[in-house]
């Protein structure tokens, strides 16, 4: 009972964890922000998009690599 009870405990834990919403407003002054639900965390993401995309975040190519890790961009 008490094994079942952790399990249970964690994978609550672990449901609510990923289900927080995010949002994450850049600091150079543009009007949009990012999104993220569920979403890999923000700065390993944009790292990663930076490094295949570039570091120009309004581009197609910027935002369709931060939608593939979970996060979108919204107007602020």
């Amino acid at each position: 009972p008490m094994k079942r009870l952790l399990t249970l405990a964690a994978v609550v834990s672990a449901a609510i964890a990923t289900s927080a919403c995010v949002t994450v407003i850049g600091a150079d002054g543009d009007d949009y922000a990012w999104n993220g639900e569920g979403a890999q965390p923000f700065d390993s993401a944009r790292a990663s998009c930076t490094a295949q995309a570039g570091s120009n975040e309004g581009t197609t190519a910027f935002i369709d690599c931060m939608a593939g890790k979970g996060w979108t961009r919204v107007k602020n």
